[in-house]
This record gives structure tokens, C-alpha cells and sequence, in this order.
């Protein structure tokens, strides 16, 4: 971390209040506001920021890793790959939650070691992986590659805000975990829709 103010400051553990629940519900009924309409957008605490700063383009890129996520979600996949999909959404949001408040950390451990057991789960069933494989095979399958590109870039990040600003670690592992996640998704998905691993030929056209 570098060694300025902002980065030396305490991680908060924010607690919603009814005055910010509030606030929330109030907002979302309002769709445009106008006041981005000059370059800057507010923050979760209210402060104002640009919107080319490293915090909302890290807010940008878990956004969109959502929707990517969202795509997958519109195939027809497996139930049990469904409900892991959904329950990570609620889980981004959550992220995005913490880094829209500087300071703010309610991302756990837990969620982390729950993309863990996930990960061990899906991969036992899986072969040995001998050579390296194309992003590809069943629509499905290409979404949850697309989708795990998209996390790796948000966590670039989330990695670049911690440069200036504090973050806590599990907000970055939670991207990190969930990237090799949806890397062995996209090999069972491919299982499911009756096709196998798309293998790089090296060399394949020269």
C-alpha cells in the first residue's frame, strides 16, 4: 500500500442505517439526477469524486462483471450452477457496496472460502487439465470464460485502488477466487452441453 493519509486510514465496518435506507429508497426512484452531468458522481458517504477516478472505475468494472454474470445467467444451465451464479451477484453487489463508501469492509473471509469449496467441488469432477484450452465450446461455456475475463480486470482494479487508498484483502481475494471459478465453470458447462475442452494447438497456423 503506499504509505499516504487516505491509505493509512482504518477500515470501517459500515453498518446500514434507517436514515441511510432511507436515502437509498428515495434515490431509486429517481433515475436521472443531472448532477453528473459535469464529470464528477457522489459516492456512497455523499462525498463527490470524477468519474474517471480509480474507485468508480472499479465500481464500473463489478458492474459490469455483474451483467456479464447476468448474461450466463439468461442460458439454460444446470440449477445448482444457477444458484451459485445468483448467490455471487448478491455477493458483487455487496463489494460494490464497500467500495462506493471509502473505508467501508463488510466483505468476509466467509464468502471467500465459500468460492474455495465451490472451486475443489466442481474441479474433482473434472480431468486433469494437460494443455492449455481455448475460451470456446458451448455458448455457455464462452460466457462463463467472457465473465471470468471481465473479474480478472476487476481485479486489476481493485488492485489499483489499493495503490492509493486502503481496501481490504478480502474484497481483492473474493475477485481472485471468483475468476478461477468461473474458469472450471466453463469447462463443466461444456461437459453438460456434451462437449469437451477446446485445446490450444500451438502453432496451429503457421
Amino acid at each position: 500500500m503506499a504509505g499516504n493519509a487516505a491509505s493509512e486510514k482504518s477500515v470501517i465496518h459500515y453498518k446500514p442505517t434507517a436514515f441511510s435506507a432511507q436515502f437509498m429508497g428515495h434515490r431509486l426512484t429517481k433515475i436521472y439526477t443531472r448532477t453528473g452531468d459535469s464529470g464528477e458522481t457522489g459516492l456512497g458517504d455523499g462525498s463527490r469524486t470524477r468519474k474517471d477516478s480509480p474507485r468508480v472505475v472499479a465500481l464500473g468494472e463489478i458492474d459490469e462483471l455483474n451483467s456479464a454474470i447476468g448474461v450466463l445467467l439468461a442460458e439454460p444451465i444446470p440449477e445448482k450452477i444457477r444458484v451459485v451464479l445468483e448467490n455471487i451477484q448478491h455477493d458483487l453487489f455487496d463489494l460494490g457496496g464497500d467500495v462506493s463508501i471509502p473505508g467501508r469492509a463488510t466483505m468476509t473471509d466467509g464468502q471467500v472460502q465459500r468460492l474455495e469449496t465451490l472451486l475443489d467441488e466442481f474441479n474433482s469432477a473434472l480431468p486433469p487439465l494437460k494443455e492449455f484450452i481455448l475460451p470456446g465450446g458451448t455458448r455457455a461455456a464462452g460466457l462463463a470464460h467472457l465473465s471470468r475475463t471481465v473479474c480478472r480486470r476487476a481485479e486489476r482494479s481493485i488492485v489499483a485502488l489499493s495503490s492509493s487508498e486502503k481496501v481490504a484483502d478480502p474484497a481483492r481475494i473474493y475477485l481472485n477466487r471468483l475468476s478461477d471459478l468461473l474458469f472450471v465453470l466453463g469447462r463443466v458447462l461444456n461437459r453438460e452441453g456434451g462437449q469437451g475442452d477446446v485445446l490450444w494447438r500451438q502453432g496451429k497456423n503457421r
